[in-house]
């Protein structure tokens, strides 16, 4: 059983993508009969546009990332999506297979398309703009992701229910591919959808997200984690008054519970706990839930040539599976003789 998750080197990973992807992927890894694989996506990074300098230093970030929350090395896999030439060859293969109504369907597009044009003319004009303002890259990234799926043989794929869609499209353009040449090359991914299957929410109650500037970093500081907290916006209720359990403040503190903390965070809530207070519980609740793996953070982070190492042979464990696999998809389309 293969498992495969991604992240994009965007930035040092928050809270929503350790809930979201980092969690329930090294979840994973504790079956024996499981292989787990994990990627650094810093080609899908390019549809931002980073910056150089920060691309390299946010690839080795992630990396420490992945390994101070739990990756072993020594049981899976870790390595860089630009180190395996193949998965570049075979997103080509299939975005020859790819209807563009496919693409024009995802909902990375769609959001882009949304938040450029949000009020899309009549005669089109808005929409072309729109077009305008949009990378390939973007339009394309279902492919790509497709295609690091399929190159690694993988069974399962851990995701929120944000990228659910794009686990669809790989599957759909395998079995695209497999009618067309009646060879039965890919395995068929499975979604393996994460616990919280609603994205985590962010300082000002929408999606957590980089892009967003609403993001909880991993391995803050309490008092860096404090600072972001007071942010959070509160009612105007006051401590004695009884409070619904939802809200920006419940749902992070609940992402990280259990549920005897939980069944006491309600009675809380019940009984009328002031806002101030319970920011003052969540910046303590985090911080004391991620203190091991920030001290592991700041050690593996202090020795990048170990970083550069295990992404090294990672890159050499995964590569001979994936060229065999694209020579033998380059055999039955035709380009071998």
């Amino acid at each position: 059983m293969i498992v495969l998750t991604g992240i994009k080197p965007t930035g040092r990973p928050h809270l929503g993508n350790y809930v979201g992807a980092i969690a329930p992927a090294l979840e994973l890894q504790k079956p024996a009969d499981h292989r787990c694989t994990y990627f650094i996506a810093d080609y899908h990074a390019l549809v931002s546009q980073p910056n150089p300098e920060l691309m390299a230093r946010h690839s080795m970030d992630v990396a420490a990332c992945w390994l101070a929350c739990g990756l072993d090395p020594n049981q899976s896999g870790l390595y860089r999506q630009s180190d395996i030439p193949e998965i570049f060859e075979l997103q080509w293969i299939l975005t020859c297979f790819t209807p563009k109504g496919m693409m024009n369907r995802s909902h990375a597009y769609k959001a882009q398309i949304q938040k450029i044009a949000p009020n899309p003319s009549t005669d089109n004009t808005t929409d072309n703009h729109a077009d305008n303002n949009i990378t390939m890259g973007l339009f394309n990234y279902p492919i790509l992701m497709a295609a690091d799926i399929l190159i690694a043989h993988a069974n399962w794929v851990p995701v929120g229910s944000d990228q659910q869609q794009h686990v669809e499209i790989t599957r759909d353009l395998a079995l695209k591919f497999h009618h067309h040449y009646q060879h039965n090359i890919f395995t068929i991914p499975e979604i393996k959808l994460a616990k919280h299957t609603r994205p985590l929410v962010g300082l000002d109650g929408r999606k957590m997200s980089k892009s967003y500037q609403n993001h909880i970093p991993l391995f803050l500081s309490e008092a860096e984690l404090k600072k972001l907290i007071a942010k959070i916006p509160t009612d105007s209720s006051s401590p004695s008054d009884p409070k619904p359990t939802s809200g920006t403040l419940y749902e992070l503190y609940t992402a990280f519970a259990t549920p005897e903390q939980i069944n006491e965070l309600n009675e809380q809530y019940q009984q009328g706990i002031g806002w101030g207070e319970l920011k003052q519980q969540l910046t303590a609740h985090l911080s004391h839930y991620f203190a091991a793996a920030t001290a592991r953070y700041h050690q593996i982070n202090s020795k990048p040539d170990d970083i550069a190492d295990i992404l090294a042979h990672g890159a050499a464990q995964m590569r001979p599976s994936a060229q065999e696999l694209l020579e033998q998809v380059k055999s039955i389309i035709g380009l071998k003789l």
